[in-house]
């Protein structure tokens, strides 16, 4: 029960966690290969086949129809990518987490499924993980956050006139406030498509997926 509320929590963040039951490693796994070299970074088959199964538990939870297997595993790799290179931009731009802003993050984890911070942390034990690891995708999470808001918010504009005609297409119902808010929203995520698929076409990218498979 603990693991399908964490899960669901997880989800509901935004966050890149995963159900925690699904997060648990088997001690005998393979040797660990390349699977993509993005720039100077590269990601390994045990990050991705971790997020791979993940995916699927999360769509499956959601009643959500699961794509074909390589289809997913094209889809799990590119966004593991797209990852890797706002990681690396994060790291060049100097951006960090402090450790009360990730504190807090966790600890709100930890809240809203009921649990104290040692709870949390037992919940975690009990499913094969542990509270570091945790810690860790939340730091990366708030990380590409950062570098997301630094490029892509600076270019979003909103002017009066359009505050004042969504305002009129909402039949006055909302304050110029909520309206600003909204269409910032829309923009921010048309944005955020283009500025993804800018970094994508910049990036050097040596997929090995199919290697050794």
């Amino acid at each position: 029960m603990r693991s399908r509320q964490l899960a669901t929590l997880t989800l509901a963040l935004c966050l890149g966690l995963a159900p925690v039951g699904v997060m648990a490693q088997d001690a005998r796994q393979p040797l660990d290969r390349i699977v993509a070299v993005v720039n100077e970074g590269a990601i390994m088959n045990t990050q991705f086949e971790d997020r791979l199964a993940r995916t699927r538990a999360q769509m499956e939870a959601g009643g959500m129809q699961v794509p074909p297997d390589d289809v997913l595993r094209q889809q799990v790799l590119e966004r593991l990518i797209v990852e890797e290179i706002q990681l690396q931009m994060a790291r060049e731009a100097n951006l960090s987490v402090d450790d009360t802003e990730l504190n807090g993050q966790v600890r709100a984890i930890a809240q809203n499924n009921g649990m104290t911070l040692e709870q949390f942390a037992d919940a975690l034990e009990a499913d094969g993980l542990s509270l570091g690891a945790v810690r860790d995708q939340v730091r990366r999470e708030l990380l590409m956050r950062q570098i997301q808001q630094r490029r892509v918010g600076s270019r979003v504009s909103i002017s009066e006139a359009e505050v004042n005609r969504f305002i009129e297409q909402q039949g006055g119902g909302v304050t110029a406030e909520q309206a600003r808010q909204a269409l910032f929203q829309r923009k921010a995520n048309d944005e955020m498509e283009a500025w993804v698929q800018e970094i994508r076409s910049q990036a050097f990218v040596d997929e090995r997926l199919g290697s050794g498979s």
